[in-house]
């Protein structure tokens, strides 16, 4: 996490090591004084439909990496009987992610892992519609999206976004 233009390590405002790298709308680092996209706030506390409409709103935008840290943020806040649920949701973000960069193998992986978490979650806790979400629409939108992947699809992070509620 070297800044090339000064030879100095990227840091926070409490001097942790962090990389400040401009980033484009996938989370793929640009080069220092490139345009990028902002980057998501770290450590936001939402409720949980805050969390869910911000996230829609970034996969809506085909910004699936953002959404990721959105969800990432529940993961690590929420309440601990509720972080598998958010896991689930920040891994199919970034499978979307992966899948949309071209990493197909890494794509599909996280997709199914994230289906799977979810399901797992909403199995647990017996809610298969937390905020409002479809979790079963989610893991299948996210099984179909992965072999579709491995079978060398090409994905658009914007049209291949999936409902968190549904159809509308």
């Amino acid at each position: 996490m070297e800044n090339a233009a000064t030879g100095a390590r990227d840091r926070d405002t409490e001097g942790r090591a962090r990389n400040a790298r401009p980033r484009d709308g996938l989370g793929r680092p640009l080069p220092y004084g490139a345009p990028g996209v902002a980057r998501q706030p770290e450590g936001v506390v939402r409720t949980p439909r805050e969390t869910v409409a911000e996230a829609q709103a970034l996969l809506d935008a085909g910004k699936p990496f953002h959404a990721h840290e959105v969800f990432e943020d529940a993961w690590k806040s929420g309440p601990e009987e509720q972080r598998t649920l958010w896991r689930g949701l920040a891994q199919l973000a970034v499978g979307l992610t992966h899948a949309a960069r071209g990493n197909a193998t890494g794509g599909a992986r996280l997709l199914r892992r994230g289906a799977g978490a979810v399901q797992e979650w909403a199995a647990g806790s017996g809610e298969r519609r937390p905020y409002g979400m479809d979790v079963e629409g989610l893991a299948r939108w996210a099984r179909e999206l992965a072999g579709r992947v491995e079978g060398g699809g090409n994905v658009e992070a914007d049209t291949e976004a999936p409902r968190l509620r549904g159809t509308p």
